[in-house]
């Protein structure tokens, strides 16, 4: 007598699809896909970092991602203009090209790829990105520093960006305002990227010859070469509360003394008392703050040209 046989291959295969599919799918095998679930976004909470709160996405957004906190979080180039330019509404103005990789640095892996990742995550070219509009009333080019761009760092691109951004400023005849943010100079491109700093001086440098406002917004972090050169150079420093500033960070000055830093060193709030920030304004009154300083610098420049 032959034994009874068990489902063939074939057969075990549909059974585990029909399983799968439950049996909506086997009445009616098109109806189920039409039922599939809703995916959440990953991103549709924020940590607050300093209170570890989370925060709905769209509220931050409206609050110009500043936290209840009152934590200014980092924003990249989209976000700002739109927050600094009157009803948001500016030019995009293009940033030069500069030769990629010139050193053909790798540190376990290549600065090419580096890049590629980094423009992948942002969706912009380099660090820095420059806009035309209105602030406060007043024409004004704005320069802002990427951080989430290789850290904001300076590098050759980030330097033609600077020198590209006062002179349109120039040749508009308008401020330049300048919100910076970065770890300090690009280590990929060695010393090409402390060259920026003379050549970012000497951009300053045409802008007062040329009678132009030249203000600095400083942002969390703004450190290294950025602090030792554009940084520190503007008519006007204005940061935004908490931000870092400073050369090195206080771990590695901390290390280096082997002394307790006092509290809120290199912060901004701690920075305008000693004279190494002019004013700490909150995001939301940065544009009105800026369209005031400049509208009374241009006023002035205006009076002494007549």
């Amino acid at each position: 007598m032959a034994e009874p046989q068990g489902p063939k291959k074939g057969d075990k295969t549909k059974i585990a699809t029909e399983r799968r599919g439950g049996w909506l799918s086997r009445i009616a095998p098109g109806v189920r896909g039409a039922f599939a679930k809703r995916e959440t976004p990953e991103n549709l909470w924020v940590k607050c970092p300093d209170t570890g709160e989370m925060i709905y996405r769209s509220d931050l957004d409206a609050a110009l991602w500043v936290t209840p906190a009152g934590r200014h979080m980092r924003i990249g180039p989209e976000a700002r203009f739109k927050y600094t330019f009157d009803d948001g509404v500016h030019e995009v103005l293009p940033t030069p090209a500069v030769v990629e990789d010139p050193l053909k640095f790798s540190d376990g892996k290549s600065y090419k790829d580096r890049l590629a990742a980094a423009r992948k995550a942002t969706g912009e070219q380099d660090a820095m990105a420059i806009a035309f509009g209105k602030v406060g009333g007043v024409d004004t080019v704005v320069l802002v520093q990427d951080f989430a761009f290789m850290g904001g760092s300076l590098g050759m691109a980030a330097g033609e960006g600077f020198i590209a951004a006062a002179e349109a400023a120039i040749t508009r005849q308008v401020p330049l305002v300048a919100f910076t943010a970065a770890g300090g100079a690009r280590m990929q491109e060695g010393a090409l990227s402390l060259m920026q700093m003379a050549r970012t001086t000497l951009a300053i440098n045409a802008m007062k010859d040329a009678g132009l406002p030249y203000a600095v917004v400083l942002t969390d972090p703004t450190t290294g070469g950025v602090t030792a050169s554009y940084a520190m150079l503007g008519d006007v420093h204005l940061a935004e509360p908490g931000a870092l500033i400073g050369f090195a960070g206080p771990r590695v000055i901390e290390q280096t003394i082997r002394e307790t830093l006092p509290p809120g060193f290199q912060r901004s709030e701690y920075l305008v008392e000693k004279g190494m920030v002019d004013r700490v304004t909150h995001r939301k009154d940065l544009p009105a703050v800026l369209g005031s300083i400049l509208g009374t610098l241009m006023m002035g420049r205006a009076l002494k040209a007549a």
